[in-house]
């Protein structure tokens, strides 16, 4: 599976790891995996896309959908998500998420794009995830 995740408890993080081909059902079966789960309310998210070769995704409006199903579950306490998006397509696919989230009234989830995962690291509050 192209897209595999990590719980840190100890830091309260969902690590998201994204390989090869990311495809759509892949993205939307994460989050409805991970983020149903109650334990994980409040819990920040670190998605890294930079081992990810391309991203099958049908129509751009289902990146729209995919931050309006995030928002839906978003818990009441503020997080974090840092994105980190070395490759151009994943960059302007998460801007284009974050944006999405952004806007809609429901999101809880402060999130950011970046180039490196020291700039995403940073953006949580986190030396390393070690």
């Amino acid at each position: 599976m192209p897209i595999t995740y990590q719980i840190l408890a100890d830091k309260r993080l969902v690590v998201c790891r994204g390989k090869g081909v990311v495809t759509d059902p892949e993205i939307f079966g994460y989050q409805r995996e991970v983020w149903t789960r109650p334990e994980l309310a409040g819990y920040d998210e670190l998605a890294d896309m930079r081992e990810a070769e391309s991203f099958a995704v049908p129509h751009p409006d289902r990146v729209r959908e995919l931050a309006a199903l995030a928002a839906s579950m978003d818990p009441p306490k503020p997080s974090r998500m840092a994105i980190v998006a070395p490759q151009d397509i994943a960059f302007g696919l998460g801007r284009m998420f974050e944006v999405n989230r952004e806007m809609d009234e429901r999101s809880t989830k402060s999130v950011g794009v970046f180039r490196t995962l020291e700039e995403a690291l940073a953006f949580l509050g986190l030396e390393s995830l070690s």
